[in-house]
């Protein structure tokens, strides 16, 4: 290992594709960061939510120890314990009969499509049009970014994949208006993240499950930020009461390795045959095992009910926050899932909390995300609305 500079060493070298903050992480425990110079943060983001269990959970170090001891990778033509055990958590805690694992959130997310493709092509006269929504964030592969409904994502990107329209969120009408005799599935977040925490509630995804229902399509629902128990449910469809045909998943899966899956009925799933999909990672033994560790922790702990008695919690300080500050337009948010907009840039704001030792996140360009990990306790929550109040205050008056 070097002793250089790692931000020097990044900007010299990396891609220049992320508007990298200047600090350099180098530990983490629970809800706390330590840069290089040993400054503590409290973290209020959890790595984009993923590291839902917090940092070095010490259930997920011992599983990822163990099983990089005995078994890193084989061969997805062979079977591995960590992957079956993984498979069997998904499809028994869900509404899904099959699942596909692969290594992030696009890859579940061009799964999904994939699926969907095939089955309108096997199954529903070679319908093949997917309906995605304004605002959204499925990914940067060309099929996944087709799907994003956000420009700045897609310039300089074009010819996108034919075949993915989009329409409004959370106006059931606007998507219904959009469905032809090609179309074979309705593509959506629960909760768009990436879009400034958007939540329409709900009504939306009963009426969106009727409406597919109705014209005979699948729901296809992307829980890569909303999934493994962020908005105080396993799966966010549950607070809806509905259940989706192809679900996705990745961020919290692993508690920090690479992992995603796509979750699905056995009737659709039966059209993908050997060869007609795959991935070499996908999988992975150590993956796998952290998986199956973080289910198990999420689901064996009271951590659901914790997140959404800590994060109603949240909310309401959050709220409290946004009434005496100027500038603040809204708190919107679910669980331990939560967004403060505001009438101006929020980066600034953002790099001030860090300055204080607090790391948040800007998404949409005026909201501050806040995705702590699930395991805060109230008195955390207070120290980062102490840090979040104060920077709010000096900055927006």
């Amino acid at each position: 290992m070097t002793s250089a500079d790692p931000i020097a060493l990044t900007q010299r070298y990396e891609l220049g594709v992320y508007a990298r903050y200047p600090v350099a992480f180098v530990r983490g425990e629970g809800c706390r960061l330590w840069d290089t110079d040993g400054k503590a943060y409290l973290d209020l983001f959890a790595g984009l939510a993923v590291t839902s269990l917090g940092h070095a959970h010490p259930a997920i170090v011992q599983a990822i120890q163990a099983q990089a001891a005995s078994l890193l990778h084989v061969s997805n033509l062979y079977y591995t314990l960590p992957k079956a055990r993984l498979l069997e958590l998904l499809c028994t805690h869900s509404f899904a009969d099959r699942a596909f694992l692969s290594n992030s959130g696009a890859e579940a997310n061009e799964a999904a499509l994939k699926i969907a493709r095939r089955y309108g092509s096997a199954r529903a006269g070679g319908r093949y049009e997917i309906i995605a929504t304004h605002g959204s964030f499925h990914g940067r592969t060309f099929a996944t970014l087709t799907a994003t409904g956000q420009e700045k994502h897609r310039v300089g990107f074009d010819p996108l994949l034919p075949g993915i329209r989009l329409a409004p969120f959370g106006d059931v009408r606007a998507l219904a208006a959009e469905i032809t005799d090609r179309t074979i599935a309705i593509m959506l977040e629960p909760i768009q993240g990436e879009g400034g925490v958007v939540v329409p509630g709900d009504r939306f995804l009963r009426e969106v499950r009727d409406l597919c229902d109705r014209q005979g399509l699948l729901l296809i629902l992307d829980e890569v930020q909303t999934g493994i128990g962020r908005t105080g449910k396993l799966f966010a469809y549950e607070h809806a009461g509905i259940v989706p045909d192809i679900l996705t998943l990745a961020k919290a899966l692993g508690s920090g390795l690479p992992i995603g899956a796509t979750l699905v009925r056995a009737d659709i799933a039966g059209e993908m045959g050997p060869g007609s999909h795959g991935s070499t990672f996908g999988g992975n033994p150590v993956a796998c095992a952290a998986a199956v560790r973080t289910l198990e922790v999420l689901l064996g702990e009271g951590l659901l009910e914790h997140c959404r008695d800590v994060g109603r919690y949240f909310g309401d300080r959050l709220r409290d926050i946004a009434a005496g500050v100027d500038g603040a337009r809204a708190v919107r948010g679910l669980g331990l899932m939560w967004g403060m907009e505001l009438d101006r840039p929020a980066r600034p704001i953002v790099e001030a909390c860090l300055t204080e030792g607090l790391v948040i996140n800007v998404t949409a360009e005026r909201v501050l995300r806040f995705l702590p990990p699930l395991v805060i306790s109230r008195a955390e929550v207070d120290e980062g609305c102490a840090i979040l109040e104060q920077v709010l205050k000096t900055h927006l008056g």
